[in-house]
């Protein structure tokens, strides 16, 4: 969700028709090739040491980050790679992201990685300010802290659907895995399995029970703040033989978020969508740098970007990205592989708030999982991850298999260590979705089409 730069949009090829926008949406988006590079963006709460419940002052953090603050929080900063490469950019609410540049192989994609995210760790800690361990902020109410047209524009329109805009905004961090979309033949079963997989992995590794002090009742209510932002922007893309033309009809029948301009507010009108910026709705008629900025308003959870970037984890403590996202590189390693997981998620694929707000408890969640760490545990254990990494990684996978497997277990308890357990205990009723599933939140499905 971050936006590194806030600048009015630049005149380009202007946008006359939707098929012409849509064809650029499937050639941009969906790059064909031999999967061969892998990224990761991890983001962070960002807390005080001494009070986790005070309000971030956005002068505080950009003195911590120095040089390597964005320029959405210090206009005039260098913004300055960390040491092994990743940029840093800020979410709405201050929250920290680091992203990593492609690498070849996962072993030396984690060794950069845990280089920048301990470097970043020990400047804010120079600081007094720590990295929180979890997909929400469990000690504040969401508010922003960054002052920009983006995200002002973004407040505002967000604001009549309640606190889940705010709350993804200003409250929330994932993980991100960003894999290759992959040869031509083998697209539209890469993309069933990452999709499908959604449900199973967010139950796996759901870590966002408590927001603002209170627990919310929902294992990772990250994901329902996630998916009640907007259906239109927010829902699974369809699963179909065609992932391309499903995305970018998605692309365009989603309502725009904010419109650049040089001066004054980005709000967009009402419920305009780009197609019916496309056919005139605005004066000026779209370019195609504003399409690009506009797919980067769009929050699904496996977004085409010219790789999939897959969006559904919540952020993890410490290290433990690692386990989630091994799985996720393991289990897309080959084209058998890939049509098992298919096979093995298909009859959970649209579970998504199922997942969120039980955790694994669901048995049908249950018996996909089981069948996707039977598949990906041998798998991790033949990728090139650093020792010490592949033995955590393992481990903590094969201890959610014994969990899996265990009957009476509760498998909200094994998604992070040193944690309390993720939607343990009695909701909240005050707290959003505290409810059945399906009432009072979010829809989400993603069923396949062909």
């Amino acid at each position: 969700m971050s936006a590194s730069r806030e600048t009015a949009a630049p005149e380009r090829s202007r946008l006359r028709a939707r098929v012409e926008a849509e064809a650029y949406v499937a050639s941009v988006c969906f790059k064909h090739g031999p999967p061969c590079l892998l990224g990761v963006e991890l983001e962070w709460v960002v807390h005080h040491r001494d009070d986790p419940g005070r309000r971030l002052d956005p002068d505080h953090l950009a003195a911590a980050l120095g040089q390597h603050s964005p320029t959405t929080l210090r206009p005039d900063s260098p913004w300055l790679p960390l040491p092994s490469g990743s940029p840093v950019t800020l979410e709405p609410g201050g929250q920290v992201e680091i992203s990593s540049l492609p690498a070849p192989a996962l072993g030396s994609l984690v060794d950069v990685v845990t280089a920048d995210h301990r470097y970043l760790a020990d400047l804010l800690g120079r600081a007094g300010l720590v990295l929180g361990g979890r997909g929400l902020d469990a000690h504040r109410s969401p508010r922003r802290v960054l002052d920009t047209p983006r995200y002002a524009a973004m407040e505002r329109a967000f604001a009549p659907i309640g606190e889940h805009g705010i709350t993804m905004m200003c409250a929330s961090a994932g993980l991100q895995v960003c894999l290759d979309v992959g040869l031509p033949a083998d697209v539209p079963a890469r993309w069933a399995a990452l999709n499908s997989l959604g449900p199973v992995l967010i139950g796996l590794f759901a870590n966002s029970p408590d927001l603002a002090g209170e627990p919310t009742g929902w294992a990772s209510a990250r994901t329902l703040h996630v998916l009640g932002v907007d259906p239109r922007r927010s829902r699974p893309v369809p699963i179909t033989d065609d992932p391309a033309q499903a995305w970018a009809e998605y692309v365009l029948d989603a309502p725009l978020l904010c419109v650049r301009r040089p001066d004054g507010a980005w709000d967009a009108p009402s419920g305009v969508t780009f197609a019916d910026w496309i056919g005139g709705a605005l004066e000026h008629p779209p370019t195609v740098d504003d399409l690009d900025y506009h797919i980067s308003t769009l929050f699904p959870p496996v977004r085409p970007h010219g790789y999939f970037e897959v969006r559904y984890l919540d952020a993890q403590d410490g290290d433990d990205w690692v386990a989630p996202a091994a799985l996720l590189v393991a289990l897309m390693e080959d084209r058998a592989t890939v049509d098992a997981v298919v096979a093995a998620c298909e009859p959970v694929a649209d579970r998504w708030l199922d997942a969120a707000r039980l955790g694994l408890a669901d048995p049908d969640l249950r018996r996909a999982a089981r069948q996707v760490l039977d598949l990906g545990i041998p798998a991790v254990a033949a990728l090139d991850l650093p020792a010490p990494h592949a033995a955590a990684a393992t481990d903590r996978l094969v201890a959610l298999r014994a969990a899996v497997d265990t009957p009476g277990v509760d498998t909200r308890g094994t998604t992070t260590r040193g944690t309390t357990t993720p939607g343990a205990g009695t909701p909240n009723p005050g707290a959003p979705g505290a409810g059945a599933p399906g009432a009072g939140t979010p829809e989400a499905t993603n069923g396949r089409k062909s």
